[in-house]
C-alpha cells in the first residue's frame, strides 16, 4: 500500500510539472515616453528573437496603440526573458515595461 501511494504521488508531481511547464502566456511590451524607438527594437532583437522587421512592426504597434504583443512563450522562459529586457533597460535608464498574461 505505501509503495502505490508513493507512486502516485510521484505521479501527480511530474503532472503538475509538465502543466506548469506548458502553460503558455503573452509578452505585451508597453509604450512609454521616455525609452527610444530604436532601443525597444534592439530589446526585441536580442531578448526575443525577433526578426528586426517584426521587431519594428512591434515597436510601432505598442508605439501608436499603447501596448503590443510581442511574443508567445512558456512561463517560465517568459518571466527569463521579461527579467533580462527589464534588467537592460534599467542599465541605460529607462522605464521600458514588458507584463505577462496567460494565453
Amino acid at each position: 500500500m505505501l509503495m502505490q501511494s508513493k507512486i502516485e504521488i510521484e505521479r501527480k508531481e511530474n503532472t503538475d510539472l509538465d502543466e506548469t511547464l506548458s502553460r503558455r502566456c503573452r509578452v505585451l511590451v508597453h509604450n512609454d515616453d521616455i525609452t527610444p524607438y530604436d532601443f525597444v527594437i534592439v530589446v526585441l532583437v536580442r531578448f526575443f528573437k525577433l526578426p528586426p522587421h517584426d521587431a519594428e512592426l512591434v515597436t510601432w504597434t505598442a508605439h501608436y496603440s499603447g501596448v503590443a504583443q510581442v511574443v508567445v512563450l512558456p512561463v517560465n522562459e517568459a518571466q527569463r526573458r521579461v527579467g533580462q529586457a527589464h534588467f537592460a533597460a534599467s542599465l541605460e535608464g529607462y522605464p521600458l515595461t514588458f507584463s505577462i498574461e496567460p494565453e
